[in-house]
């Protein structure tokens, strides 16, 4: 295993554990094959471990097998704060101590607001007092670092990298989202202020693997190096030395050992121009399946509206390409659990954003179209009014 060099010194490895999708065994956990996998992987020099609160048993099998092998110092464990759920001070502090009990420790090291939307909602949880009760947790040893994950737009994560002192973040990045969610850009920009950038979907929830159009498998069977598209996909964000640590939801021993294997090979800025020119092919074959051609340069912002949209094309797109559960999921959270809305339906035609649009695109005729696709189906209305009210 091998370990980025981080300006905070702390011992990261670069391939983490998500504890999200641990190999389950009828209704639960299979935690004999849970407990192999962790020890497997600690034993071989995984030190991040990430969970949250919302995972269901998650928390609770980590915890078991880190206490029964008496191994929770060789660790980091982080998990996090679902903000949506917490409208009081009170509320934080509950979930905090159910967490450690869950976890059974008395601190977590790598604390994150989840799914942290955008600067009005981190205002919103200052107001009742979270920033000065993170930072008492901080002094008292409870929590070691302050963070947050995120999806949505890269100008609202830019402005949420400026609006605490952040400690470190975790976005979802891959090949297919280098100019989408917080993007390259943000990856860059979090880099630059000394943060630990921590990665999740990096295989886009499998579908760099299990749903590559066969275009994209045929370019990867020519290449010169014979890899596998998760072997690809890792190789792609460990290439750039900005990536501090890679989340992989690891549920076999078979994946375990695949990536621990890559994450001992790799190095920064090893891949050739040849192997960079085939992830822009391999791009090239998924956009084919592509509604909308928006490149995610986000020109057409900001929407005098608030309508997100390069990430309701993005998630218009994924509906098509992947499927719509997948799509509609990411629209939810791009568009309805945010400050404010941000859904296309919110368009008035105005435009503006026509008129900044590199692509040429038809953004208001576009708009209608994912309108049609997410807002005004019944299912996503009934979700995004439920996710709504208990977001508020």
């Amino acid at each position: 295993m091998q370990y980025r060099e981080l300006q905070n010194q702390d011992n990261l490895s670069l391939l983490g554990f998500g504890c999200m999708r641990f190999p389950r065994k009828g209704t639960g956990f299979d935690m004999n094959e849970v407990e192999r996998e962790i020890m497997y992987a600690i034993e071989h020099g995984v030190t991040y471990f990430d969970t949250a609160y919302i995972y269901p048993g998650s928390e609770e099998a980590l915890g078991t097998v880190l206490a029964k092998n008496h191994c929770r110092d060789q660790v980091t464990i982080a998990s996090k704060l679902p903000h949506y759920m917490i409208k009081t001070l009170d509320d934080a502090k509950r979930i905090f101590e159910e967490e450690c009990k869950r976890l059974q420790t008395d601190h977590i090291d790598y604390y994150l607001m989840h799914m942290l939307t955008d600067v009005k909602t981190w205002n919103r949880l200052k107001s009742i007092g979270l920033a000065e009760w993170l930072e008492d947790m901080r002094k008292e040893g409870r929590i070691g670092r302050i963070g947050f994950s995120y999806h949505g737009s890269t100008a609202e994560f830019l402005d949420l990298l400026n609006a605490y002192d952040w400690e470190f973040c975790q976005i979802q990045y891959n090949y297919l989202d280098e100019n989408s969610q917080a993007g390259r850009k943000g990856l860059v920009a979090a880099a630059e202020k000394g943060l630990p950038v921590i990665i999740m979907e990096p295989l886009r929830g499998g579908k760099l693997v299990n749903h590559l159009p066969a275009k994209a498998l045929e370019a990867f069977r020519h290449a010169s190096a014979k890899r596998s598209p998760a072997d690809w996909a890792l190789r792609w964000l460990w290439d750039q030395p900005e990536v501090s640590v890679v989340l992989s939801g690891m549920n076999s021993m078979d994946m375990v050992q695949e990536n621990i294997r890559i994450a001992s090979e790799v190095q920064p800025d090893a891949l050739t121009d040849q192997e960079k020119k085939l992830y822009e092919t391999v791009k090239a074959a998924i956009s084919e399946k592509t509604k909308v051609p928006c490149t995610g340069c986000a020109y057409c912002m900001p929407c005098p509206k608030g309508v997100d949209i390069p990430g309701s094309f993005q998630c218009y797109n994924m509906s098509y390409a992947e499927n719509w559960i997948d799509g509609v999921r990411e629209y939810i959270m791009c568009t309805v659990m945010r400050g404010e809305s941000r859904m296309a339906s919110q368009c008035i035609e105005c435009g503006k954003c026509e008129q900044h649009c590199p692509q040429h695109i038809e953004v208001r005729q576009e708009l209608k179209q994912v309108q049609k696709r997410f807002d005004k189906n019944l299912i996503f209305r009934a979700t995004a009014a439920f996710m709504r009210k208990r977001y508020q």
